[in-house]
């Protein structure tokens, strides 16, 4: 499995250009999942309930630190879809700024890939908690 710098390696633009290349939702399903395999591992000491997420239906970890200025998360998840949306909210939101994390739209992000009316409610409910707390830490910083 390789470590990929989501917010580096790949962008929102990635993630945007590659999903208009599939026709349907089954295969933009499996590329997500297939981002969530090359999320870095998260360290399973980290995986606790000081790090829970919660509001999600599976079991979801985030933690941060600054590197420069800029918000650097570590997140993972029990569940390989949810991994494959943490490695897309972290497309948007990783090594970037605290004013860059909350000026960043993620409602229109979504939008354009067409992904909460491609989610049953609680994953919606989910990835939305996943980007409150992305929030939250980027005012806290």
């Amino acid at each position: 499995m390789t470590s990929t710098a989501f917010g580096l390696d790949i962008t929102t633009e990635d993630i945007l250009d590659t999903l208009g290349f599939f026709d349907d939702w089954e295969e933009r399903y499996k590329y997500i999942i297939d981002l969530g395999k090359q999320l870095p591992a998260m360290d399973d000491s980290k995986k606790n309930d000081d790090y829970l997420l919660r509001g999600c239906q599976s079991q979801v970890w985030i933690d941060h630190h600054s590197d420069d200025g800029k918000l650097v998360f570590e997140a993972d998840s029990d569940a390989h879809i949810v991994r494959g949306l943490l490695a897309v909210v972290l497309t948007a939101y990783n090594y970037k700024t605290p004013a860059e994390v909350l000026a960043f739209d993620i409602e229109s992000f979504f939008a354009d890939i067409d992904l909460i009316k491609h989610l049953s409610p609680t994953r919606g409910n989910g990835l939305r908690s996943m980007v409150q707390t992305i929030r939250a830490t980027a005012e806290a910083a």
